[in-house]
């Protein structure tokens, strides 16, 4: 534990493996922990499959074929990889420390890529082995263009502004779009609610949730069940969307950096510092706006930016 390394990145998504790409292309010699609770290395593109929408990839590219080329990348300019999680970080000294599950590490400087994971309801057909990303998913911007969703009959589950934000997209592909809330109001804005109750393509289920998801290669049907009545009634469909929100990946942390309200890295204004010096955030972590690859990657290519420029300011470069 004597050397004190530039720049440790934890997570491997986009934007931890952009981060190390330009970190190594400076000479950084940065090191990543890319293991994390999930157990995933590669971050939520792993349990994806056709990826449409990053640029370079006219035809398409499987989540994990991008995430493979990201890593090989990533090595090619030297960075040293280690395939285990982070237990926990000790911000309070300089250089910081960071605890992994074999290893513990002395750094100058740390990037937080550690991504958000879509909250999921525990349904029957709709789990890893069963239906996920064989029609039932958690982002519509993502997978809402794919061809197995197309003219087809579309679940939201969910009564927030996400929800009906989701449902509006979706309404450019499919034939109907159902969002299935287990109250009788929206939790959604009143202009967001308002959109829902206008467009001819959107219907809500009021207090109703889904049961059950079947078929066969992909998603067919779901089942969908009045909590009020408690009458279940199967319905065709092509695809069921979760939209209750994302949990970021920051428990690690043990509040030593400032969060928002929801519990998302809170960063500076147009730049990726945290609320300690030499700490940065990058990716889904802290964007609970957007989340996608492209942008978590530029930010991670923002956040290595300003590590670099840390790192010179202070001489340990």
């Amino acid at each position: 534990m004597s050397d004190i390394e530039n720049v440790v990145i934890i997570g491997s998504g986009p934007a931890g493996h952009t981060a190390a790409i330009y970190c190594a292309r400076a000479n950084l010699k940065p090191f990543m922990f890319e293991g994390f609770y999930s157990g995933i290395a590669g971050g939520q593109l792993m349990t994806t499959t056709d990826v449409e929408n990053y640029p370079g990839f006219p035809e398409g590219v499987t989540g994990p074929e991008l995430m493979d080329n990201f890593r090989k990348q990533s090595v090619r300019f030297g960075t040293q990889i280690v395939t285990e999680d982070v237990i926990e970080v000790d911000l309070s000294q300089t250089p910081f420390v960071v605890k992994g599950s074999n290893r513990v590490v002395k750094t100058h400087t740390i990037i937080i890529a550690t991504g958000a994971n879509a909250k999921k309801l525990e349904i029957p057909g709709a789990g890893e082995g069963e239906f996920w990303q064989k029609g039932v998913t958690a982002c519509a911007v993502c997978d809402g263009a794919m061809p197995i969703f197309r003219d087809k009959d579309l679940y939201v589950v969910g009564g927030g502004d996400t929800a009906v934000e989701e449902a509006m997209y979706l309404t450019k592909f499919a034939s109907k779009v159902y969002i299935v809330h287990r109250r009788d109001e929206l939790r959604a804005s009143k202009i967001m609610a308002k959109r829902a109750f206008d467009h001819d393509k959107v219907e809500i289920l009021w207090d109703s949730e889904v049961t059950k998801v079947s078929g066969d290669n992909v998603v067919k049907s779901v089942t969908i069940k009045n909590i009020k009545t408690g009458e279940e009634v199967e319905k065709n469909a092509g695809g069921l969307f979760f939209a209750i929100g994302h949990e970021p990946n920051t428990k690690f942390l043990g509040n030593q950096l400032k969060l928002h309200d929801n519990g998302y890295i809170n960063i500076e204004s147009n730049s990726a510092e945290t609320s300690v010096a030499g700490v940065f955030a990058a990716g889904d972590v802290h964007d609970f706006q957007y989340r996608q690859a492209v942008t978590a990657a530029g930010s991670g290519c923002r956040a290595a930016l300003e590590a670099e420029r840390w790192l010179a300011e202070k001489g340990h470069s």
